[in-house]
């Protein structure tokens, strides 16, 4: 199943991954949309999104940071096997813009965050939330490392919207982890090729 799943992956040029990429954060925003109306009155969930708190920046923000410190402190630590995925964020992030990166760390933060936090978090808690997370990066399934390590992650967003209860919070928080990864996978790539270019 692995196999395949790499296979796939390696069979799809790097248009047609942002393609998938895009329409599966339209999905999940399409689903947060008919959950809004189907389990809230007047998509009741949207007061837990409010931009006005300071926690924000003073919570959000450097969670989100924490996150990534001690990712890439486990990357430098780990064999590589632990953090293979297939290669797919490395082809999705390794040669967009800075700007690319910023629009896809928005979308899926938002997206992801929306539907995880804002709906089913909110109407079913914490443990079902974090659960359905783990489970939805389908890709991570297939190592037992990365499986751990997203079901960490979900429950510690999880945690900061349970204490905050502004899922605005946990959307700055996504985005930072996914921003400040998609950058430093730019930069390695590009530090590598360098050393490609350089090797006699």
């Amino acid at each position: 199943m692995k196999n395949k799943y790499n296979d796939l992956i390696r069979g799809l040029t790097d248009r047609e991954l942002l393609f998938h990429l895009y329409m599966t954060q339209i999905i999940l925003i399409t689903i947060s949309i008919i959950l809004g109306i189907l389990l809230f009155d007047h998509f009741s969930f949207l007061r837990y999104f409010r931009l006005n708190d300071i926690r924000i920046v003073n919570i959000g923000l450097p969670a989100g940071i924490l996150v990534v410190i001690v990712d890439i402190t486990l990357m430098k630590w780990l064999p590589s096997s632990f953090y293979d995925d297939g290669g797919l964020n490395e082809r999705i992030f390794k040669n967009k813009n800075i700007l690319q990166i910023i629009w896809i760390a928005a979308l899926v933060a938002f997206s992801e965050e929306l539907l995880f936090r804002g709906i089913i978090q909110t109407k079913i808690g914490l443990i079902f939330a974090s659960v359905i997370f783990a489970v939805i990066h389908y890709r991570y399934l297939f190592n037992w490392y990365l499986f751990f390590n997203i079901v960490l992650l979900s429950f510690f967003i999880g945690f900061i919207y349970e204490w905050t209860n502004n899922f605005a919070v946990t959307i700055v928080m996504h985005f930072v982890i996914d921003f400040l990864l998609g950058m430093y996978i730019k930069i390695r790539q590009k530090k590598y090729d360098e050393w490609e270019g350089d090797a006699p």
